[in-house]
């Protein structure tokens, strides 16, 4: 039944889907994994040709790595060890290409799903395990330098890019960009999904950027459904013009080549770093997997739909360039066997993890002591305490 109200809406709204020939798209690497650019992509080739064949190989692992780690949480979910989680699945081309283009003193603002955007920055794999497992409020400190000035996950739609522009608007009073300086200019990139650029968080964050003329980048992953919304029934144009009504340059990018991801994301991170005001980017991509763990993509979508973008792998396209390049068997049997020692050893760390005790419920939901907290607190305990010695 949800199928077929999704067709009817289709036909009804006849909403903007972007075809995969759009003459705006950056591509580098065609679905094959033939070196193909677009012909939007020749200006970034020179950032790619400074890659090395070890930035080329960082990226592939980067990928295989966290599709791994992705498995392992959606199995650990399964098994009753996690609440909820939020598969990557698919992504991955976007958030390698996009996270390896940041600098180290560069802020990151992750929506819930960018895995592997905040792993490569630093952040533990399990802090993010704990999030999705109710153990903490937040997962990690941003201000912790280990974590490489990588934000907590939020799972408030849109939220994370007024906190972005808040921050960049802060970089940008205190003179820590457009000096010159490559060690003291910083940008800010925040992520957010296609259903969330129709939260009105999102419009206004940008309308404050392009105002205060912020180092920020806008990374938008359009993954092609909003849970069980299609993207042709949230916009009757490109996700990546909505910038461009603000004044603020947009690029459409093949989210499924990282290597496309990451020049558009360099050069558009090195812009807005050195002053030239915030930019936008939109990466088309796909969901392979569910929503999160809650939900079933199959009453809504099709398989001919996922077969059509499972052609598109990142990882697979990615594997075929280096291949051609003369990649050994050994390199990718070597990643394989990494990817799955990482992903066992966050099965060991989440069993590990236990639980929290009840009291902890009280903590933090106001700054200071509170007597209605203290009194719930004292009720509870009272309360576990009335069953010690019971008849039982």
């Amino acid at each position: 039944m949800l199928v077929m109200q999704t067709r009817a809406y289709l036909r009804v709204y006849r909403g903007y889907m972007t075809p995969p020939d759009d003459p705006a798209l950056v591509r580098v690497l065609a679905s094959d994994g033939t070196f193909a650019p677009t012909p939007e992509a020749e200006r970034y080739l020179p950032l790619i040709d400074a890659l090395t064949d070890s930035d080329l190989e960082t990226f592939y692992r980067d990928m295989v790595t966290v599709r791994a780690f992705d498995r392992q949480a959606t199995n650990l979910q399964r098994q009753g060890q996690l609440a909820l989680w939020p598969p990557s699945f698919g992504q991955e081309a976007a958030q390698v290409g996009s996270v390896r283009a940041t600098r180290p003193q560069d802020h990151i603002f992750p929506s819930y799903r960018e895995h592997v955007v905040a792993t490569t920055r630093g952040v533990d794999p399990i802090d993010i395990i704990r999030v999705m497992r109710g153990l903490t409020h937040g997962g990690w400190d941003p201000t912790d330098p280990k974590n490489g000035n990588t934000h907590i996950y939020t799972l408030v739609l849109g939220s994370q890019t007024l906190h972005a522009t808040g921050y960049a608007m802060g970089l940008a009073f205190d003179g820590k960009c457009g000096t010159g300086d490559p060690e003291r200019d910083t940008a800010v990139i925040v992520y957010y999904g296609d259903g969330a650029s129709s939260q009105g968080d999102v419009h206004e964050a940008m309308v404050f950027a392009n105002t205060y003329r912020t180092p920020e980048v806008f990374f938008l992953q359009n993954n092609q459904w909003a849970i069980s919304v299609p993207v042709a029934i949230q916009s009757r144009a490109p996700l990546y013009r909505r910038a461009e009504g603000y004044g603020m340059p947009s690029t459409l990018v093949d989210g499924n080549d990282v290597l496309a991801s990451y020049a558009v994301s360099k050069l558009a991170l090195d812009e807005a770093r050195t002053g030239e005001g915030p930019r936008a980017i939109e990466a088309m991509t796909y969901r392979m997997g569910a929503h999160t763990t809650s939900d079933d993509p199959t009453k809504y979508r099709t398989s001919d739909e996922e077969q059509s973008w499972a052609r598109r792998d990142p990882i697979v396209r990615m594997r075929v360039y280096l291949e051609g390049r003369g990649a050994s068997g050994a390199f990718f049997d070597d990643v394989d066997a990494q990817a799955a020692a990482a992903a066992d050893d966050v099965r060991v760390r989440t069993n590990e993890l236990g639980g929290l005790e009840a009291s902890t419920m009280f903590a933090h939901v106001y700054s200071d002591p509170h007597p209605l907290m203290q009194e719930q607190e004292r009720w509870l305990a009272d309360y576990e305490a009335s069953f010690e010695g019971g008849a039982a």
